[in-house]
């Protein structure tokens, strides 16, 4: 396995204003421990960035080489920070590490071959754990953990004990763990009917803005007009009696 080599740089000094004077020159803070007492240092993020790259989940073993020193350290990236919005690199913690001295480190999980319950009755796979924890010697860290699913039917669990780590390599979470399911395929939609759509369909909101109908009888005061005169009624002429006819 090919170790990345990364370079940095020692700084002087600590706090906020030094550590964006550092971002604006294109570098980020980093710390790094695991010497005799802390090392304040600067990387380049384009040099994480590429580490990283595609291992997402995986501690990665990288040749560390600090500017002024002759000989590389073997470390691993601890820790990094983002900023939550622009996703930019903001920090990072570096540990070196011994050679001969187990350390503890987060590993991806990979699901291998197709489960008899997503092949035969179509079923979900849900992959619930996606890295573990390993304790190794810094050589022996492995790119992924596999995780055979094809036996897998409906309702069943892979667990952490049935994974199978590297020689030199041993898995330290709980055994019980999940890591792997299959769920039942998702019931399909019934259309709605029309009864069922009348039913949850809101009534339709009365519109404030619209001017409703005058009511009969009342004043065209209320409009802001004055109501026209009433025309006189006629007077009916008086019926003639069976005498006058």
């Amino acid at each position: 396995m090919n170790t990345p080599e990364i370079t940095v740089k020692r700084r002087e000094g600590t706090g906020k204003g030094i550590a964006r004077r550092l971002r604006r020159d294109g570098v980020v803070p980093a710390i790094l421990y695991g010497g005799a007492a802390p090392e304040t240092i600067a990387v380049n993020p384009r040099d994480v960035l590429r580490i990283i790259h595609g291992r997402e989940g995986t501690t990665q073993l990288l040749s560390l080489k600090v500017e002024g020193d002759g000989g590389a350290r073997m470390a691993i990236i601890r820790d990094m920070q983002f900023d939550p919005v622009t996703e930019r690199l903001l920090h990072v913690d570096i540990q070196e590490v011994r050679a001969d001295r187990a350390i503890t480190v987060r590993v991806a999980v990979h699901p291998v071959g197709e489960a008899i319950g997503v092949k035969d009755t179509n079923g979900i796979l849900n992959l619930v754990m996606h890295e573990v924890e390993v304790s190794t010697l810094p050589i022996n860290i492995p790119e992924r953990i596999d995780a055979d699913v094809s036996n897998l039917a409906i309702g069943d669990v892979l667990t952490v004990r049935d994974l199978r780590a590297p020689e030199g390599v041993r898995i330290i979470n709980d055994p019980g763990q999940a890591v792997a399911t299959v769920s039942p395929p998702m019931a399909e939609e019934v259309a709605a009917t029309p009864e069922a759509t009348a039913a949850v369909t809101p009534a339709e909101p009365e519109v404030l803005t619209e001017r409703k109908p005058k009511e009969e009888g009342a004043p065209a005061e209320a409009e802001g007009k004055k109501a026209p005169a009433a025309a006189p009624k006629k007077a009916e002429a008086p019926k003639k009696t069976e005498k006058e006819k």
